[in-house]
């Protein structure tokens, strides 16, 4: 097993949809791809924005562009124009998401 950094294989965007934070993934290759969508779960995702995100997560792959998208329902204290957040539009999750360290298998 190895260590690498998200950012080092993606690059990501993320917004809001009512009190959903939707984040973007996209690899930068092929093999990066094959990596994220081996490695990042919805359960990884879910576990890195503990105590941030309160509801379900959700993955949909988009192979064609090698990204994937996350549906981080119940995270932004109720949208934009109603949450007390910083961030209510989750414009920073993404960021935060290619920080994550994940495990990969070498072989």
């Amino acid at each position: 097993m190895s260590k690498i950094r998200l950012i080092d294989i993606a690059h990501g965007r993320s917004g809001d949809k009512g009190d959903a934070a939707n984040i973007g993934i996209i690899a930068f290759d092929d093999k990066g791809y094959a990596i994220i969508d081996k490695h990042l779960t919805a359960e990884k995702v879910k576990k890195h924005f503990e105590g941030i995100c309160h509801g379900k997560v959700e993955r949909f792959e988009l192979p064609n562009i090698r990204a994937l998208n996350f549906l981080l329902h119940n995270t932004l204290g109720g949208g934009g124009t109603v949450s007390l957040k910083h961030d209510a539009q989750g414009k920073t999750l993404a960021a935060a998401l290619l920080r994550m360290v994940i495990e990969i298998d070498v072989s």
